[in-house]
């Protein structure tokens, strides 16, 4: 492909709001962005004096730019993150954490409604409270509804078939529908405060269980006002713990501290005037990106995305003041349907959540600093282990899971200097000539992960660990000479020793060398970090591989043989045992079957 020629397509570039993809020579996207003006906006990144060692970077390998013009520049930023989502460009700031929120479900449509967690998908029959931040969130909310309102919480199994009130009951946290201890009228009055509570309208909760107990005082109802005391003070409780308690208002608190290259972003999420906790997030960053430009970036992807379970608080709080934010606020506004604000100067409670926020995010940093010094000083006591005269910033490690052989799996785990690299991770279904062959399995998955890597121009490690001893590290050098790549990439065996204790594992390299560093070795402790990790993972994909397989018919894996036809072959002889037994003339008589097929299949049975 020619050099791309900048001066010549900024001459016929549009001057209107839109998207524009920068990509490579392969045609892969090397940026996604938006722009008020496309002429103005990619005009920037050709100059001859720009700054940025990551723009200069990504302009040297631009092959082509492709814009797309827009109606405004929101509904370019909306475009903007639907590509970045879809497309994960390698220069653009990303967002790591996608996982959706968890919810508190009381069910509507049941005489005695239930209360329970829920994560994803919504049901109908049922009314969701939340997001919250977090499971432990979730359950801490739950336990207070279930002491305080006694809602049920039990499968509907086995609210069914109770014959006498269970353990709930007993503590106070159940009035024990199931047994009919308590009528539909007064159940629903329990449920009703709930909503109510979970809803942030807990003034109206208070008001009502003080009414509730004044009346129980009046008419001599002594034990029934005293509960009805003791749940005022679980709620006001609650209340103190928070920085205010307003009573209405659902907003976001964003908050942003970097340094060394490191970026840490703290949601502190508000819902009825009532905190329900906070969520870290660190996104993928090439470290000279300014700490503006991160909250912007974030603010698109977290809000805009397309989210299983989309948080729209009314109003957003920023620790820093964003460029783009009149243009998110509208792409926001138009998105949800209704105005949503964005603030940074503000005072009172809203500037105690913010400070809140910060300390948050503050502390979040100093944790992922020091986890990273922590990191970086093993991968320096490996080094010297190995007496590398090249740094090493990049492990790849593999491991072999299976059962009897059945349904092997490999996997391969990426670590550098930040930890785990979890999106670089990959599972290998391998199928080794002879069931159980780890060296075959290691062989297969070593030379499909580095035949791609290399066709794709991608990142290679630093260094190869494979899990296993002299056999499988040999297997996995020998397909490292068949690539060209002995001299670039070490290889590393790592088997259990002698007395095969943790801490005195044995390591084995290439030219012979094997090594027993110790169990107080670092660099030891970060190559058992890695090999559990494959370990881990290796078996996580085997046995979803295996559960999916036993799931299926075994008829699903004979050519041509669909649902139709496998249903009328059971349906015909009344399962696999009289189908085993079946001639191949009997199984041509099955109506869809023919003599080759019917051939087939009994072949295919009797093999």
């Amino acid at each position: 492909m020619p050099d791309f020629d900048s001066k010549h397509f900024l001459q016929h570039c549009a001057r209107k709001p839109g998207v524009y993809r920068m990509l490579d020579a392969e045609e892969q996207v090397l940026y996604v962005g938006k722009a008020r003006n496309l002429q103005a906006r990619l005009s920037s990144y050709f100059q001859k004096n720009v700054s940025s060692v990551k723009t200069r970077a990504m302009v040297a390998r631009i092959a082509d730019v492709q814009t797309t013009v827009t109606r405004s520049e929101a509904e370019a930023l909306l475009l903007e993150q639907s590509l970045i989502k879809s497309i994960r460009p390698p220069y653009n700031i990303l967002l790591r954490d996608d996982k959706s929120y968890p919810y508190i479900r009381i069910t509507s449509a049941d005489t005695y409604p239930r209360i329970t967690f829920h994560r994803g998908t919504r049901r109908k029959g049922s009314d969701y409270f939340g997001p919250y931040p977090s499971g432990g969130a979730v359950r801490e909310a739950l336990s207070l509804v279930e002491k305080v309102f006694q809602v049920r919480n039990c499968s509907d199994s086995y609210f069914r078939n109770r014959t006498r009130p269970c353990l709930q009951h007993q503590i106070n946290r159940c009035t024990a529908p199931c047994v009919g201890l308590v009528s539909p009228e007064d159940y629903a009055g329990q449920v009703r405060m709930a909503r109510d509570f979970l809803d942030g309208r807990s003034r109206e909760v208070v008001d009502t269980l003080s009414a509730q107990m004044e009346a129980a005082a009046a008419g001599l109802a002594f034990e029934k006002a005293a509960l009805l005391r003791d749940k005022l003070a679980a709620i006001q409780a609650v209340q103190q713990k928070q920085v205010a308690e307003t009573g209405q208002g659902d907003l976001d608190v964003v908050a942003i501290e970097g340094r060394h290259g490191l970026a840490v972003l703290d949601v502190l999420m508000i819902r009825g005037g009532r905190i329900l906790g906070h969520r870290n997030f660190r996104p993928d960053t090439r470290g000279e990106e300014a700490l503006p430009e991160i909250l912007e970036a974030f603010l698109s992807q977290y809000y805009l995305g397309d989210r299983e379970d989309p948080v729209k608080p009314q109003e957003i709080l920023l620790t820093l003041p964003v460029e783009g934010a009149p243009v998110l606020q509208e792409a926001l506004t138009e998105q949800w349907g209704r105005k949503v604000r964005l603030a940074w100067k503000v005072r009172g409670e809203r500037a105690a959540w913010l400070q809140m926020a910060t300390t948050n995010a503050q502390q979040s940093l100093a944790t992922e600093l020091a986890a990273r010094e922590h990191m970086e000083s093993r991968f320096l006591a490996l080094e010297s282990l190995l007496e590398a005269q090249e740094p090493v910033r990049r492990i790849e490690c593999f491991d072999i899971s299976h059962t009897q052989g059945e349904k092997a799996v490999a996997s391969c785990v990426v670590f550098d200097q930040q930890g785990a690299r979890k999106t670089d991770y990959r599972h290998f279904n391998v199928s080794p000539d002879q069931a159980g062959d780890d060296y075959a399995a290691i062989e297969e998955a070593v030379r499909r992960r580095y035949q791609r890597r290399l066709k794709e121009e991608g990142r290679l490690p630093d260094l190869l660990l494979i899990d296993g001893g002299k056999g499988q590290m040999q297997r996995a050098w020998d397909v490292m000479g068949e690539l060209g790549l002995q001299g670039r990439i070490r290889v590393m065996g790592i088997g259990k020793g002698p007395s095969r204790r943790p801490g005195f594992e044995v390591l084995y390299l290439p030219d012979g060398r094997e090594f027993t560093p110790g169990p107080s070795h670092s660099a030891l402790h970060l190559l058992q970090q890695v090999r559990d990790e494959a370990h881990r993972f290796a078996l996580t994909g085997h046995r979803a591989r295996r559960g999916k397989a036993r799931k299926q018919s075994s008829l699903d894996e004979i050519p041509g043989i669909g649902p139709k036809r496998r249903k009328a072959l059971l349906t015909h002889f009344g399962g696999l045992k009289q189908l085993r037994n079946a001639s191949a003339t009997e199984l041509a008589r099955v109506p869809g079957v023919n003599t080759q097929l019917a051939q087939q299949i009994y072949d295919w049975l009797h093999e």
